[in-house]
């Protein structure tokens, strides 16, 4: 017998009171018992993301709701500024063009997150921009941006701060109307410990003020729609027919965070990524975050001499445990370990057990069970319970 796990940075794994939510009888999307559940989960999103912004809930993935930021806030020919640091703040760049914005693009080398002042420089040099797009937590690299500081320039600029908090939310510290966000996009299949196929999307009054102006053509992903279906009656409604079962699993879940804290849930990824970085460490292996490690996962070089695809097929195949390889112009070249999720200390010390063994079988000159030791020593320092 093989157990199988997930220790990617999405989808993660979902907790049991959650999947059995699914196998309830499906209720329709229009009667008032299904939208008492979809404003409970509004309101668990409000306390997730710290907003008291109206939360529209998309039956799509994560990219929808960015696509969904972007086509209700670029007209063709606006100029848009993009902060990436790796392959999905390159998504927000792919997105805009097709919309046809005109992209001013800052980008940091992979491993690195984008300065404040990179972005400063930025937003001086183009007065016109109508918006930064950007990225919470970047799971291609392993990497963070400082958006509260990123907020703190927008605040007073022409230009919206959308943000990807696909990976982040959920996860790590993020308040967004404390740090001035404008509008967010959030999946479902990460830190909010469901399965894919939700998203969600939070905009600011400024924002709101953008969309009133916008042109482009949209139907599906129309903020419009959405805005007018949350207030036309007494409960929240969507303007198409909701993924019912997901938003009920949604529900649940959410009591699940509400029931640890948030500030709890952060605390506890930031134990869970220290712990499996130093025991990566431990075993001699090179970081490939070189600034702000995210706490969602650990983004490993793959050591000289080890095919970087076969490492991450033998873990999957031999041990049963998803975890994630480099994408874009790192494939093959790093692993990444997520602590992402529904996430405990033992979590952290499989996948280093897990990476360990792999690692020694494809004869990588490692000590097996330093790692381990480290990630056990990290977690007894941190007083994780």
């Amino acid at each position: 017998m093989r157990k199988k796990y997930i220790m990617a940075p999405g989808p993660t794994e979902v907790p049991a009171d959650v999947l059995v939510e699914a196998a309830k009888p499906v209720m329709h999307h229009r009667t008032p018992q299904y939208r008492k559940i979809l404003t409970e989960v509004i309101e668990g999103m409000k306390y997730v993301l710290g907003t008291v912004n109206n939360i529209y809930v998309i039956g799509s993935s994560g990219t929808g709701a960015m696509e969904m930021a972007v086509a209700n806030t670029v007209n063709a020919g606006d100029k848009v500024i993009v902060a990436t640091i790796g392959a999905f703040g390159d998504r927000w760049e792919l997105i805009a063009k097709a919309w046809g914005a005109n992209v001013v693009k800052v980008a940091a080398e992979w491993g690195y997150a984008v300065k404040p002042t990179e972005l400063k420089k930025a937003l001086d040099e183009n007065p016109d921009a109508v918006a930064v797009f950007t990225t919470l937590n970047e799971t291609s690299t392993g990497v963070y941006n400082d958006i509260e500081e990123f907020g703190k320039l927008t605040v007073n600029h022409k230009a919206i701060l959308v943000v990807d908090g696909i990976s982040g939310i959920g996860a790590q510290p993020f308040y967004m109307d404390k740090w001035n966000v404008d509008i967010i996009a959030v999946g479902s299949q990460k830190g909010l410990m469901i399965p894919p196929g939700l998203a969600y999307l939070a905009a600011s009054p400024k924002a709101m003020k953008v969309v009133d102006n916008n042109k482009s053509p949209k139907f599906y992903f129309d903020l419009k729609k959405y805005e007018k279906a949350m207030t036309k009656e007494k409960m929240p409604d969507t303007p198409w027919t909701s993924a019912v079962s997901l938003v009920c699993q949604q529900a649940v879940a959410l009591k699940l965070i509400r029931e640890e804290g948030i500030e709890n849930i952060w605390d506890r990824h930031k134990k869970l990524s220290r712990a499996v970085r130093e025991g990566m460490l431990a075993l001699g292996l090179k970081l490939f975050a070189v600034e702000n490690p995210a706490v969602v996962l650990c983004s490993v070089m793959v050591p000289d001499g080890i095919d970087g695809k076969a490492l991450m097929k033998k873990i999957r195949d031999d041990y049963g445990i998803s975890m994630a390889g480099g994408q874009g112009k790192m494939e093959g070249k790093i692993f990444r370990i997520g602590t992402l999720g529904y996430t405990d200390r033992f979590d952290a010390i499989m996948g280093v057990a897990a990476a360990e063994m792999a690692l020694k079988d494809m004869g990588a000159n490692i000590e097996i069970g330093k790692g381990v030791k480290r990630a056990m020593e990290v977690l007894i320092e941190e007083n994780y319970k």
